[in-house]
């Protein structure tokens, strides 16, 4: 399965868990309208109804999180990012952080969390927010990673804002009955 998923604000270098978390809402809502279309919405009853036990549903803490791409599924990610920064081609290290750091935080975002000390303590669960849709289980279902930075010909609010499109390709890494179209 293919698909891309936009990102347009801050990105900062070394994130705490509300500017991950910041993140990880915008992607939420995107994935939350893929639940909805083909392959996923022909699976969907069975792999967010909590009831099976190759379902998605984690919950942590009150909250419960759908992570896409997940062990228990079969599913791997190549990720392909476009970097636009409002800065000059080649400028590695910036004045809103370098890019390795700057990339951490954005795959912890995409991540569901680990444990509750990853969720801004101010958080609650919301019941429209539920589930709240990850792409990622854990980052290391992640096997390959392109990163092609270039300079946003926009006006930004600050040196950290980006805009990010996520080009994912799913792979099923053992083909079983419920990941059948979710991957190659």
């Amino acid at each position: 399965m293919e698909f891309r998923l936009y990102y347009r604000g801050p990105l900062k270098s070394n994130g705490n868990i509300e500017h991950k978390h910041a993140i990880r809402e915008q992607i939420h809502q995107q994935l939350k309208h893929l639940w909805n279309q083909r392959p996923l919405s022909d699976l969907k009853d069975k792999l967010l109804s909590g009831q099976h036990e190759l379902g998605c549903i984690r919950p942590l803490e009150g909250f419960v999180f759908a992570p896409l791409v997940q062990s228990r599924i079969d599913l791997i990610a190549d990720i392909d990012i476009t970097l636009l920064r409002p800065e000059e081609p080649g400028a590695i290290v910036t004045q809103a952080g370098d890019i390795d750091n700057r990339l951490k935080t954005l795959l912890d975002a995409l991540r569901m969390p680990q444990k509750r000390s990853e969720i801004p303590s101010k958080c609650k669960p919301e019941t429209t927010d539920t589930p709240f849709f990850c792409l990622l289980e854990d980052d290391n279902l992640i096997t390959a990673l392109k990163v092609t930075t270039d300079r946003l010909l926009d006006s930004v609010s600050s040196p950290s804002e980006v805009v990010l499109i996520l080009h994912v390709h799913t792979k099923v890494t053992r083909a079983t009955l419920f990941n059948l179209g979710l991957g190659i």
